[in-house]
Parts: C-alpha cells; sequence; structure tokens
C-alpha cells in the first residue's frame, strides 16, 4: 500500500490533475446521488431523467469553478486546513448551481435536499484528500525522527507546521511552561506542561527535544537548557528572534544549541552616541582584519557609515574573505562601498605611516596580535616582534600621522601573566600608555576582555568536533576555569569604550562570572543526548581526558591589575588606571628586549620581561622550538663561526637591501 501510494505521488503533475478531476466527477455524482436517496427514502427517483440532466448542467461548471479557485493546484501531502475554506467556498457554488439547474430542468430540490448535498460532497471530496495526505504522513513518519516541542507558541506553531512538510523531523507533542495552554491543541497535537517530558519522551519514543523559544532571554534560555540537560536526548533550537526578524534565518532553520545559550549572558543595549563618536563619517583603520575580532569590528563599522575602512592584515586569503563579506554586506544593505584592503604587516611602519598619510586616518582599531598561549610560548621571537614591536611601529606610524584616536585591543591575560602572550599584550598596553603622556594629538585607550565564543583557539568548535567523533573531550584541568564573551558583544563594547578614552586609559569588560571549562563540556555533552563516561557512570558515552596545563597556561585568569577600578556611564564597561612607566625608561627596556630579539636570545627576553612592569611570573623553563632544538644540538648554523666570503656578501647584500628600503619607503611618503 505504501509503494503504491509513493508511486502515485511521484506522477507527473498534469496526470494527477486529470486523477483528481475524474475522482471528483466520481465523487460529486456519488454524492447527488446518495442526497436524492436519502432524501426520497427510495431509488426511484434516480429514474427521473430531470435529476440527470440537472447535474449534467450543474457538474461541468462546479469543476470549471474549482479549477479557477485553484483547487486543483493544491498538492494533496501538503494541503493545510485552510484548504477547507477553498472547498466549502466551491461547494457552496456548486450547491447554488444544482438549484439553478432544477429549475431550469423543471426538478424540485428542497432545501433540505441541497444541505445533504453539500454535506456528503464536503465529506467525499475533501475527506479523500485529507485521508489520502494522512497515509502518506503516516507512511513517512516510519523514517522521520520523532521529536517534542518546547514552546507552544507563534514560533512553536510554525515551527510544528514546517516539520511536518520536511523529512526529517515529526512533532508528536507539545510542552510549554504557562499553565494556560494545558491540555489544549496547538497544529492538533496535545499541549503539557514541562514536568511530563520524561514520560512523554518515553510514551512517544521522542529522540529529540526542539527548544522553540526564540524570543525570550538569554538567561530564560540558559535555565530551561540546565533543566532539559538531565533527560539525555538531544536539544536542538530554532534561530534567535533578530535572526528571523532580519531574515539571516528561519524559524525551522533547527540547530545546535549556541554556547551563548548556556552561558545566559544577556546583551546590553548599546549606546549610540558612543558606537558613532569615532566612526561615523571617519576614515577608520582596522588591523588584523581579517581575524576573529578584528573582522566582528569591522562588520560592525561598516554599518555605522564611516567615510573610509581600510582593512589591514598580513594573511592574504583573511584579507580578501573579509572585504568581500563586507563589500556584499554594503550591497544588500545600501551603504556606500568605502572598503579598502591593504595587504602588510604592522611591524613595517613605514608601510602603515604612508597608508595613513594617504587615507588621513582618524581612527585606528589595533587588533592584530599572536592570542595563541602555547603557540607564543613555542615561538617566543615572533611573539615579541608582532605583539610588542608591532603595537610599537603601529603606535608610532599613528602619532607621526596625526591619527585622532588608537584603540588597543588587549586580553585578560595581560593582567599578572604567567605565559609569554600575556607579557608581550601588557607590554602593548605599557607603551600605549606611556604614549600617551608624551603628546596630546593621538588619543590612546586599551580595551581588556577574556576569552570569545568562536574565536581562532575556542574551545567550543573543538568539543562539538570531539563529541561528534565519540571522544575524548580533552581539557587541560579540572579547575580550570575561563571568562567567556560572545565575539558580536566584545566587539559592541569595545567600540563604545573606544569612544570614552580621555588618554591611556584602560577599559576592562564586564565578562559576567567565570566558567569551569569542565563543567562546560559535561554540558554540551549531556544536551547532545550523551553521558559523561566517568568512574561514577562506567557505562557513559563520552568521556573527559585531563591532560595537564599547557606551557605558560593559568588555571583562572584575571581582568584587572589593579584594585581601582571604577564605573563608566556603560554597565559592561569598567576603566582602571594602571600602573606605567615614562616613556624614556619603558624605551630604554624595549631598546634592551629589540637587541636581545635580533640576536635570538630567548634567556635575555625573559630577563627584560621579568625587569618590565607586568607581573610577569613564568610557571615553566622556556620552551621556544628553535630554541630547545639548538639546545639538543649545541653546533649550529646561527653559532658556526662564519666565512670571510660570506661576511662580506652579507655586508654588501644588507647595505643594498638598506638602500632599497630607503627607496621604496620614500616613493611611499610621496603623492599617490
Amino acid at each position: 500500500m505504501g509503494r503504491l501510494l509513493a508511486q502515485a505521488f511521484r506522477l507527473n503533475r498534469r496526470i494527477k490533475r486529470m486523477i483528481q478531476i475524474m475522482a471528483d466527477i466520481f465523487l460529486l455524482s456519488a454524492s447527488f446521488i446518495l442526497a436524492l436517496i436519502l432524501k426520497t427514502d427510495s431509488v426511484s427517483a434516480l429514474a427521473e431523467p430531470q435529476a440527470w440532466l440537472a447535474l449534467l448542467l450543474a457538474l461541468p461548471i462546479t469543476l470549471l469553478i474549482f479549477i479557477r479557485l485553484g483547487f486543483y493546484r493544491a498538492v494533496i501531502r501538503y494541503m493545510s486546513l485552510r484548504a477547507l475554506h477553498t472547498l466549502a467556498f466551491g461547494i457552496g457554488l456548486s450547491v447554488i448551481l444544482l438549484l439553478i439547474a432544477g429549475q431550469l430542468t423543471g426538478l424540485s430540490l428542497a432545501p433540505s435536499f441541497l444541505v445533504i448535498y453539500g454535506i456528503l460532497a464536503m465529506l467525499m471530496v475533501g475527506g479523500v484528500r485529507f485521508l489520502l495526505r494522512s497515509l502518506y504522513r503516516n507512511q513517512l513518519i516510519r523514517y522521520k525522527t520523532r521529536v517534542i516541542i518546547y514552546g507552544a507558541g507563534a514560533a512553536g506553531s510554525q515551527l510544528a507546521n514546517s516539520l511536518r512538510q520536511g523529512s526529517e523531523y515529526v512533532p508528536v507533542a507539545f510542552v510549554d511552561d504557562w499553565r494556560g495552554m494545558h491540555g489544549t491543541q496547538v497544529e492538533g497535537l496535545w499541549v503539557y506542561p514541562t514536568s511530563k517530558l520524561p514520560e512523554l519522551i518515553d510514551n512517544y519514543a521522542a529522540e529529540r527535544v526542539l527548544l522553540a523559544m526564540p524570543s525570550v532571554p538569554r538567561s530564560r534560555r540558559r535555565d530551561i537548557l540546565q533543566a532539559l540537560a538531565p533527560l539525555n536526548v538531544p536539544i536542538l533550537t530554532v534561530p534567535g528572534a533578530e535572526d528571523v526578524v532580519s531574515g539571516r534565518a528561519h524559524i525551522q532553520d533547527i540547530r545546535d544549541v549556541a554556547v551563548e545559550d548556556l552561558l545566559g549572558r544577556d546583551p546590553v543595549p548599546p549606546q549610540q552616541e558612543l558606537l558613532d563618536a569615532n566612526i561615523r563619517d571617519k576614515v577608520v583603520m582596522v588591523t588584523g582584519a581579517g581575524g576573529s575580532i578584528g573582522s566582528e569590528l569591522c562588520r560592525q563599522i561598516l554599518p555605522l557609515q564611516p567615510r573610509r575602512l581600510l582593512l589591514v592584515d598580513n594573511c592574504e586569503y583573511s584579507l580578501y574573505t573579509i572585504e568581500a563579506e563586507l563589500k556584499q554586506l554594503a550591497t544588500l544593505e545600501g551603504l556606500p562601498s568605502v572598503i579598502e584592503p591593504l595587504l602588510g604587516s604592522v611591524q613595517q611602519r613605514g608601510q602603515l605611516e604612508s597608508a595613513m598619510r594617504a587615507f588621513r586616518v582618524q581612527t585606528l582599531y589595533h587588533a592584530a596580535a599572536y592570542k595563541h598561549v602555547p603557540m607564543v610560548e613555542y615561538n617566543v621571537l615572533e611573539g615579541v616582534r608582532n605583539n610588542v614591536f608591532g603595537t610599537l611601529e603601529t603606535a608610532r606610524a599613528a602619532l607621526s600621522a596625526g591619527v585622532e584616536t588608537f584603540v588597543l585591543i588587549s586580553t585578560d591575560k595581560a593582567v599578572r601573566p604567567t605565559n609569554v602572550m600575556g607579557t608581550t599584550k601588557r607590554l602593548a598596553e605599557l607603551i600605549c600608555q606611556a604614549l600617551s603622556h608624551t603628546q596630546y594629538v593621538t588619543r590612546f585607550c586599551m580595551v581588556r576582555f577574556g576569552n570569545v565564543l568562536g574565536s581562532s583557539g575556542s574551545v567550543i568548535p573543538l568539543f562539538r568536533k570531539q563529541i561528534a567523533q565519540g571522544g575524548p573531550i580533552t581539557v587541560t584541568h579540572e579547575a580550570i576555569t575561563r571568562y567567556f564573551m560572545t565575539i558580536p558583544e566584545a566587539a559592541t563594547l569595545v567600540l563604545q569604550a573606544g569612544a570614552m578614552g580621555k588618554g591611556g586609559d584602560v577599559f576592562v569588560l564586564d565578562m559576567g562570572s567565570p566558567v569551569k571549562i569542565a563543567d562546560l563540556a559535561r554540558e554540551m555533552v549531556r544536551l547532545s543526548g550523551l553521558k559523561v563516561r566517568d568512574d561514577a557512570n562506567p557505562e557513559g558515552d563520552i568521556e573527559i581526558h585531563f591532560t595537564g596545563l599547557r606551557p605558560g597556561e593559568k588555571l583562572y585568569e584575571e581582568l584587572l591589575v589593579g584594585e581601582n577600578d571604577t564605573a563608566t556611564t556603560h554597565p559592561r564597561i569598567l576603566t582602571a588606571r594602571e600602573s606605567c612607566w615614562e616613556w624614556p625608561r619603558l624605551e630604554a627596556l624595549l631598546d634592551r628586549l629589540k637587541a636581545a630579539t635580533e640576536r635570538g636570545d630567548l634567556a635575555e627576553i625573559r630577563q627584560i620581561m621579568l625587569e618590565a612592569p607586568t607581573s610577569y611570573a613564568p610557571q615553566s623553563p622556556i620552551v621556544d622550538l628553535i630554541w630547545l632544538e639548538h639546545d639538543k644540538n649545541p653546533v649550529t648554523a646561527l653559532q658556526a663561526p662564519v666565512s670571510p666570503n660570506f661576511q662580506t656578501h652579507s655586508h654588501t647584500e644588507s647595505k643594498a637591501l638598506e638602500r632599497l628600503k630607503a627607496a621604496t619607503f620614500s616613493l611611499l611618503k610621496g603623492p599617490l
């Protein structure tokens, strides 16, 4: 039966319409005959020729009306209850046609006969179609995943209807917190209290729970998800209301639970005057524009209509990607295309200064940095060059070009750092603080925050991948905690904080409460419908392995150095006046650091960072990969004696390169 039904639904549309018309001829005729028999309580009325003549007159016109109403364009398997309205209107017109045909043929049709005919026609013509739809859907249910929808409001109703049209899920029940909904039906499904969920999952053999509450605050979603976690069925959700309203997603786009839902942090509406202050109708440059933070800054800067937006990155592909995305966004939003991609390194002061002068940059967001703690521990020299001297050269270029505002994107790892990455970022802060006190042209400020969800190196995508592979999940330490914030929220707060600075300010974003990474991993396992395997539950699905802290890693992060943090006009932004050195003293230390970096002397680099006012407290020996390899092989190319010929060649080549560099810089400074 199922196979025949499936074959029938796969027939050509024209053939299916012909079959429907022929079926309606039979069903309408049968309704007419049965109405005559029921009215007269006899079959003798069928012998009257006027009855057949009236039917022959009314039937073709009824079919034409059905065609005109689009009744045969409706796909039976997708027919909704609204189709009954069209059918009822068509049947009503058929009744009127029969009455007129009876008068023309001399057949007296009683009102009761017309009522019986109309009822029978509705039941037969409509009933057959809904029966076929029901058979088809019941056939599909065998291959669909049964789901219970949490939330019986408008979103839940729309979701249930959409899922029925699809081929993946079939809704079997609703649950809702509101008592007024309990015991009612939505889209033909009963609504139950949430306390019945475990029982409903067993009774309906449900394999998923779909959270259909896109408009509730994130804190409420977190509470719901925590209540659902012990059910051990996967929890899916619909997109947020802002994504649906903006058209970026549809209500039926089922997705995994976002980690921001687990954290339960509701964003604060931005203050528009702060967003506009440094951006609207100004020339804005973003370094590291292809990175996770830099790219989100660009996405939020563009709708604020800067006069020009300059994207700086040393990765060609990242720069190409963000430029293409922003130009598409500008086209969709009807914004003027003011995007300029600049390929280059923040360590090249001449190139940066030339660009800043040529485009007359007014605001600069410095997001370019190496931020992955173990990676910088393994590559100390590049970490120092990029994070410290990249910031120094960019800041000097900004001063020379007369940039009005310089915003440094910093990190919580700059506070009492135990790693090179955090120390280099604290040194970058010290550079901005010291330079801020030497002049009044450029206003320097720093914005410090913790981990952002979805950034490069984030644990969240890694955990998802490990769960999909069946585990184990790798966590460095049972007690490790981190602050988390979404990338869009962090970028919005950075833009606002940058407008508050008076010079030398260190702004700290309110990251909420720190999150225990092991608990986050367990929550993600449970919301995937799986169980954590441990000593208490050896039959679980996913095991969590604790691998130990990596080089330079701390158990917990801090956001402040001093205790003199004060509130600002924004509830999520604090400001702290951190201790710093005057520029001459810091410059002398940086000169020593630069010399040690050029020599590749990591022991001296570590000593200098210990002398700097960074509170650097390394927890492990130097683990730079090249340094360790030199320790294994003391006689290396770097330490071997250099031949006189090579020395002469190197010196000559160096002179040539210097002349080429000077000529290039002079060209760059010329008119463009």
